[in-house]
């Protein structure tokens, strides 16, 4: 029997680490490779993790929280073949296979020996902390003293996040009912508490139960850092156009059920609006940019984002990778399957990194405009409103008549730093006019 060693794999250009979210399989399971075994967290995604070999899951190097750089052992995996033609990166796992049963014992051996005696009170501590742990106890002032006496469910009795969290809500709750109590027993003083200037005063918590108080997920979290940055970063300015979309909305109503047949996938307005945008980047490359410093860096690659809400609620943003080398069947294909994975938490890293423009669909929330937040580093971002039926003026060679048009209002946000008014206004109007000339005629198969 040969033993392999599973590392951190590498799950993006930038991505130098990992944070263990959850194992899938158990010591002692049977695996095959390329099985998911667990799930791991990167700044970009949460994504699960395939086995690298084929046998025995044998040991769990990385415990739940715990921040594991890229290529760093997490496990070992038990195989059938004959040990000498073990890899010589597996070698040197059969010995630190030992000495981590021997470091097991003695953290074993530790944790037996804390239960036994007080808690130490200079900070130090003989348990292990993972990073996530402890920049959490950091951020919710939890004490070195209250992060001994909290009891872990991770190996070998570790605090995973969970155990601190839970910790934390508790002692949230805690507080607030000792704080409601000491107030009905001592009235005088919360009277005279109520008189402090209002400087000194904070916030008042409602104890009556009429809201609900919910921690952010690890991902709303992310969002919510980001798009802060971003307003912090780039002066945002948004410039609106109203686009006549009639034409597309007929076009599309005769062809997608041959291009469903056809394709096999389903035929939407949002790659006919990639491609106008991709076209409008073409002749707007000042659009196509990042910044970095004092210097503008111009993009040759055209790589399309598209946000996507996730049935959690929260929104994530895969990339279309040289987008202007696709036709409409292949944008369309890389839209649905972008988002089908994405909503089924099947996205990499890869799929996340080297967006240079994003586009946002707040029409399929029935919104007829918006004014999207940029996806730092770029440099603008657009938001396609709903396409709604409306009167309009029809322009003729007889002259101006009424009609039922179908129209929609297209929104471009854009760092001031580096577009200005009349650029971020005149790239948004060549997108609408992209879309007002589709060519109804047009084949679908070209």
């Amino acid at each position: 029997m040969a033993l392999v060693e599973m590392v951190m794999p590498k799950m993006g250009e930038s991505i130098m680490e990992g944070t263990i979210l959850r194992w899938l399989k158990n010591v002692g399971d049977k695996i095959e490779q390329d099985e998911s075994v667990l799930e791991v967290a990167t700044d970009k995604v949460d994504t699960e993790v395939p086995a690298t070999a084929s046998g025995i899951l044998k040991e769990i190097l990385a415990q739940n929280g715990e921040v594991i750089p890229v290529g760093k052992p997490i496990a070992i995996i038990a195989t059938d073949g004959d040990e000498s033609s073990t890899s010589p990166a597996a070698q040197p796992a059969q010995k630190e296979e030992t000495s981590n049963i021997t470091a097991t014992a003695q953290v074993s051996a530790i944790t037996n020996d804390i239960k036994t005696k007080p808690h130490i009170s200079n900070g130090e501590s003989l348990r292990f902390y993972s990073p996530l742990v402890m920049n959490i106890a950091r951020q919710e002032n939890v004490t070195m003293a209250e992060l001994e006496s909290i009891k872990g469910t991770g190996k070998d009795e570790r605090v995973t996040k969970n155990d601190i969290l839970d910790y934390i809500q508790t002692r949230k709750t805690t507080s607030a009912t000792s704080s409601e109590k000491q107030q009905i027993k001592d009235p005088v003083k919360t009277e005279k508490k109520a008189s402090a200037p209002l400087e000194q005063l904070k916030p008042a918590q409602s104890l009556s139960g009429n809201y609900e108080i919910i921690e952010m997920d690890r991902m709303r979290k992310m969002i919510a850092d980001r798009m802060v940055e971003s307003k912090r970063i780039a002066p945002h300015v948004t410039s609106f156009v109203e686009a006549d979309v009639t034409n597309i909305v007929y076009w599309r109503n005769r062809v997608k059920q041959e291009f469903m047949e056809k394709e096999n996938t389903a035929l939407t307005f949002t790659p006919i609006f990639i491609e106008a945008v991709v076209k409008a980047l073409k002749d707007y490359p000042m659009v196509n940019v990042s910044v970095d410093g004092d210097k503008i860096i111009v993009k040759k690659d055209i790589n399309i984002g598209m946000a996507v809400a996730l049935p959690s609620g929260n929104l994530i943003v895969p990339v279309i990778k040289n987008a202007d080398q696709l036709n409409i069947i292949g944008l369309t294909k890389k839209v649905n399957d972008l988002a089908r994975r994405a909503r089924a938490n099947k996205l990499t890293a890869d799929d996340l990194s080297g967006g240079t423009y994003t586009v946002s669909n707040v029409g399929s929330f029935g919104n007829m405009m918006g004014t999207p937040i940029i996806m730092q580093p770029q440099a603008g971002i657009l938001a396609l409103g709903a396409v709604i039926k409306k009167p309009a003026v029809i322009e003729t060679p007889q002259g101006d008549t009424l009609g039922i048009r179908h129209m929609m209002f297209l929104s471009h946000s854009y760092d001031h730093r580096v577009i200005d008014g009349s650029l971020g206004g005149m790239f948004v109007r060549r997108v609408a006019d992209y879309l007002e000339q589709f060519d109804i005629n047009r084949k679908a198969f070209a």
